[in-house]
């Protein structure tokens, strides 16, 4: 790929969530909870495990690149020609965790697929944060 990193884009959301790492962690790598808040998957939390995202619209086909129990959490997220990176960094705050999310790879010629992620995440993890009220 010949494109300068600097043309490369990313899309951050982070917040300040009033749960421990541990359960955030959990509603991150728990299948029945990923489903709950972002899509039906197989997922594991398992270097080089590969598995599949699937929603109404189609599917993300996915694979474990990094994992560090209840502090980062990273996979490849290629869909439609997109070939992305998604980093989870939990970091313990006074009163809870500091989640930050970043998907990085987007290309300057993938503003729909850019323009859609900016959009969705911070909905994803209005939904996470939801998950995590409930869950025990």
């Amino acid at each position: 790929m010949n494109v300068a990193s600097s043309e490369i884009l990313s899309v951050v959301v982070e917040r300040d969530v009033h749960f421990p790492p541990e359960k955030v962690w959990r509603a991150l790598t728990q299948p029945y909870l990923i489903e709950e808040w972002l899509m039906k998957n197989a997922f594991q939390p398992s270097v080089g495990h590969r598995f599949k995202l699937t929603a109404d619209w189609g599917g993300v086909d996915c694979q474990v690149v990094a994992v560090e129990p209840h502090k980062t959490l990273s996979y490849k997220w290629d869909a439609m020609g997109l070939e992305s990176v998604v980093t989870w960094t939990l970091t313990p705050s006074g009163n809870g965790t500091h989640l930050r999310m970043e998907q990085s790879g987007f290309r300057p010629d993938q503003q729909q697929a850019y323009q859609g992620a900016k959009y969705g995440w911070p909905k994803f993890l209005d939904n996470l944060e939801q998950v995590l009220a409930k869950a025990d």
